[in-house]
């Protein structure tokens, strides 16, 4: 199996490895935010995937960023990882 290689496009001055979490088997029962970071659009993905979800027995929570220029603020992340088990995030324009 070849290893992954996830890349961080946040400014940081040396690399830093992080393992990967296992994905659930199934999203049936958990919740799962969904992160509109404020680009045009992003919430008609967000609304369907919504569906998609509900329709397989997940829970939703809604969640935007104040901009897409900015990472997310730290209230937020803490926040959505408190009340959430899965992040989905929508990149659209």
């Amino acid at each position: 199996m070849t290893a992954r290689v996830i890349l961080d496009p946040s400014a940081e001055r040396s690399v830093a490895e992080r393992a990967r979490l296992a994905r659930p088997a199934s999203l049936e029962g958990l919740t799962v935010a969904l992160l509109d970071i404020s680009k045009p659009r992003g919430n008609v993905f967000l609304d369907r995937i919504e569906e998609r979800l509900i329709g397989i027995g997940a829970m939703v929570k809604r969640y935007a960023k104040p901009t897409f220029a900015k990472p997310a603020p730290v209230d937020l992340r803490h926040e959505i990882a408190t009340e959430c088990q899965v992040v989905i995030e929508a990149l659209a324009d």
